[in-house]
């Protein structure tokens, strides 16, 4: 999910809603993973579906997520289990419960949601002044006012340069580190306004500080490391003729996806397709259809929706 640069009203709105579901082609019975709930969107259609026999599981590493008056909404529908956990363990969760290899879809809504970045103090937004936290799971791990104390230079320009593609990495990071001698950044309004500073040319329509703040948010949230965890598992866990459907809003996180699900069909895994294996192993996906983006009608009443990509693969039969 990207941040707009400007004022937005726009409440929080499932991406891609009949796209992603009806690419899961589900039916009545089935069990289902939603990995990121959010405020429930797409679970609430899902649960549409699958009938009084069907289950779904659904995964949040947001407490404010999952203590949502959307969860507890949907938190009296037996059919749904609700786990506070980040994605990545996927398959000890589905194990947990008996599903392995009986799952009919997964679902993976990747990046951040709209309450998360319309909330100053989550500090996600460069739009809105608040504690530089920026952890998705605010019970655990470093905020990024603590990593940003620490970090060296080189650490510092490589996450920004890897993880934001920022042009002006170099400047940025080497402002940071003599600004923390003097005064550590504690709060996003002055990371946002160092980097608007550090900033010389502006991309059209982006806030300079847009690129950076994706990045350090990435890296303290491991999104992209957790990411490649979760997608073999997803593979793992589905039955013969299931299928994962994964919306990604920058390209690393669809780079990630269409990699995985293009290495998958051929048969090889990520290590052997660096090496240049065409297929050195046994089939496990077929791709449905192209990438899939929002129309006109979503672009209208939804604008963060503009970087969305929709992919959809199907584990083979073996």
């Amino acid at each position: 999910m990207t941040e707009s640069w400007g004022p937005s009203s726009v409440s929080h709105q499932p991406v891609l809603l009949e796209e992603a579901v009806d690419g899961l082609c589900l039916k009545s019975g089935d069990i289902v993973v939603d990995c990121t709930f959010g405020r429930g969107g797409h679970s609430r259609r899902i649960l549409e579906i699958i009938g009084k026999c069907g289950r779904l599981l659904a995964f949040d590493k947001d407490l404010e997520a999952i203590n949502s008056p959307e969860a507890s909404a949907l938190s009296v529908d037996g059919r749904l289990m609700l786990v506070h956990t980040s994605f990545s363990d996927l398959k000890m969760q589905v194990d947990r419960l008996g599903f392995s290899g009986r799952v009919s879809g997964i679902l993976m809504d990747l990046g951040i949601s709209s309450p998360q970045l319309d909330q100053g103090d989550r500090g996600f937004s460069f739009l809105k002044d608040g504690p530089l936290d920026m952890r998705i799971n605010e019970s655990a791990g470093q905020t990024a006012a603590d990593w940003l104390a620490v970090v060296s230079e080189l650490e510092l320009r490589e996450v920004l340069f890897r993880y934001g593609e920022e042009r002006n990495a170099r400047k940025i990071a080497k402002e940071i580190i003599l600004r923390r001698d003097s005064s550590p950044l504690k709060t996003t309004g002055e990371l946002a306004r160092l980097i608007e500073r550090c900033t010389p040319t502006r991309e059209r329509g982006k806030h300079p500080a847009t690129r950076s703040f994706q990045a350090i948010r990435i890296h303290i949230n491991r999104e992209l490391l957790e990411l490649e965890e979760c997608m073999p598992q997803a593979v793992d866990v589905l039955r013969p003729g299931g299928r994962l459907a994964v919306i990604a809003f920058h390209s690393l996180e669809d780079r990630i996806v269409k990699r995985f699900m293009r290495d998958a069909e051929r048969g090889c895994s990520p290590e052997q397709a660096r090496q240049k294996f065409e297929s050195a192993g046994r089939v496990r996906l077929k791709r449905i259809g192209r990438a899939v983006k929002p129309g006109e009608r979503e672009l209208m009443t939804n604008v963060r929706s503009r970087s969305a990509v929709l992919r959809i693969a199907e584990k083979v039969e073996q």
